[in-house]
């Protein structure tokens, strides 16, 4: 999907296209239509209300080398819809898509075999779901409080980055088992199969672009933002507000909910419920079930009703 060579504002945006037609996922991604005639890429940004210098940034990632990007000039508000916009387009446009074709391709195929194949494409689809929902409703939010100048004690992006695992990882696994593994004549297969290389090469793009893109601009917002001073030691035990997922995970905690229970329930993985359980522990110095259930009755987060007996 990278490009062979940099482009630049005052070029043509129907030259970028033409020479990789892969950049239509960008544009799209960005909100810019097509029917730009023989304007520039500076020209086409500015009309469609997107910050040229990070568009460039996405569409020249390969073409510049991924070590040489310069985020001073990124705006991380566009540089956010284009990430929100490609995980729409992943949830709701293409896992969907291959996910039918590669029934249809295996329609006549061995029944245990294709519900095998099926099943292991879905625990996929389920596994990049979670990851980009993570991302919609933390990293985003946390991003966003980072632009209004609220630096956020108890996250960074960092605790992102270190779980940010290749996503694309077990689509090579399908391709390989496909390829190898299952016998099938029909053009079908062949069709899902270019699909699935097409998708996975979109994929390792998509995370490029939040490790290498993403990811410093945000970790040079987060040191450009001053933090506050500890306040003055009172003698009186500073009580830290918890976050709203936070309040969360204490009430699945006091349901008596085990975290493999939480990370289903609420969407997220194991690895970020044990992060925010020992945010809890530290900002309200609780680290008992019993301790948590006294803070969520006094704090009406819970029922009685609600809590468990073990408690």
């Amino acid at each position: 999907m990278g490009l062979k060579r940099k482009y630049y504002e005052y070029e043509q945006m129907s030259d970028l296209i033409c020479d990789n037609h892969s950049m239509l996922l960008v544009m799209s991604r960005f909100g810019l239509s097509l029917g730009f005639g023989e304007k520039t890429i500076a020209q086409v940004c500015t009309e469609g209300g997107v910050h040229t210098a990070t568009f460039l940034a996405v569409v020249n990632l390969f073409a510049d080398g991924p070590d040489n990007v310069d985020i001073s000039n990124i705006s991380a508000d566009t540089l956010m819809t284009y990430l929100h916009n490609a995980h729409a387009f992943f949830l709701d446009s293409r896992f969907q898509s291959i996910r039918r074709k590669l029934i249809e391709a295996m329609d006549h195929g061995e029944g245990d075999i294709a519900i095998a194949i099926i099943r292991f494409y879905d625990e996929y689809v389920s596994e990049v779901r979670k990851h980009m929902e993570y991302e919609e409703s933390t990293v985003f939010p946390y991003v966003k409080r980072l632009m209004e100048g609220q630096k956020d004690a108890d996250y960074r992006i960092d605790i992102f980055h270190r779980q940010h695992d290749s996503i694309d990882e077990k689509l090579d696994d399908l391709k390989n088992i496909l390829i190898k593994y299952y016998s099938s004549k029909s053009n079908e297969m062949n069709g899902v199969l270019f699909d699935i290389f097409e998708s996975a090469e979109d994929l390792a793009y998509h995370t490029a672009v939040e490790n290498y893109i993403f990811v410093p601009l945000i970790e040079s917002m987060e040191r450009n933002i001053s933090v506050e001073p500890e306040p003055a030691d009172t003698g009186v035990p500073a009580v830290r507000e918890l976050s709203t997922r936070e309040k969360e995970i204490v009430v699945c905690v006091v349901k008596g909910m085990t975290n493999k229970e939480i990370a289903s329930a609420l969407n997220i993985s194991t690895h970020t419920v044990m992060t925010h359980r020992k945010n809890i522990a530290l900002k309200l110095k609780i680290h008992s079930p019993a301790g948590l259930t006294i803070y969520a009755l006094v704090n009406k987060l819970v029922d009685i009703d609600q809590v468990n007996p073990q408690n």
